[in-house]
């Protein structure tokens, strides 16, 4: 029972520190704040839509990019590791990481009001750093053997994450008249810290795991 419990705190603590809905929701009301409430609504369900069907579909075919490339799961692991604690160093630093966001991105953002699939939904909140998250957790949950607790637990940390994300993007403008600025940078560079410790852990589990497949009998 601690084990799964462990493991669900986890899964969602990584998940919603990736997909970081405060860094979405600073980016949101600086983007759309000469947006009509009705244009705003269309836009957070595109960015929430975009985001959750992205992050499911990786879900489930993920694990066969491991068999097209010939590559491990401790590989993607170590890999995945690095590239998530990239981010993280970025969020504590106070800035959004170039892996969800360019500067190309925000120039394009703001010419056209379709942002909320580009680059709201994908790359903000379903970024290569939550793609690779979801990835290594299904991993996780299907090798050696297949663990359908574990999935459901991925799977509802997405779709609670998203529902978060809909419940801040919506109510974005309250909320950062009360934060701040300061107040959700602060809460992002938390979040950065928590994520570069998962990272960590992923790097470690992945040189476990290549220990146990390429150099012990």
């Amino acid at each position: 029972m601690a084990d799964f419990a462990g493991f669900a705190a986890t899964t969602f603590i990584a998940i919603f520190a990736i997909v970081n809905p405060i860094g979405a929701m600073t980016f949101f009301v600086v983007l759309t704040r000469s947006y009509p409430p009705v244009v705003k609504k269309r836009v957070i369900e595109k960015a929430v839509l975009a985001a959750t069907v992205t992050l499911l579909i990786f879900a489930f075919v993920g694990n066969n990019i491991f068999l097209f490339f010939g590559t491990s799961i401790p590989a993607f692991r170590i890999a995945g590791g690095i590239l998530l604690f990239s981010i993280a160093f970025s969020m504590m630093q106070g800035e959004r990481s170039r892996t969800q966001l360019t500067a190309q991105d925000r120039q394009e953002a703001l010419e056209r009001e379709a942002i909320g699939i580009v680059p709201l939904g994908i790359p903000m909140l379903a970024g290569p750093g939550a793609i690779t998250t979801v990835i290594v957790l299904m991993a996780e949950a299907t090798s050696p053997a297949l663990d359908t607790v574990r999935i459901v637990v991925i799977l509802s940390s997405i779709l609670v994450t998203m529902a978060v994300a809909w419940l801040m993007l919506t109510y974005a403008d309250r909320i950062f008249h009360r934060v701040g600025r300061m107040g959700a940078y602060a809460i992002s560079r938390i979040m950065g810290l928590i994520l570069a410790a998962i990272a960590v852990q992923f790097v470690i589990l992945g040189i476990q795991g290549a220990i146990a497949q390429y150099f012990l009998p």
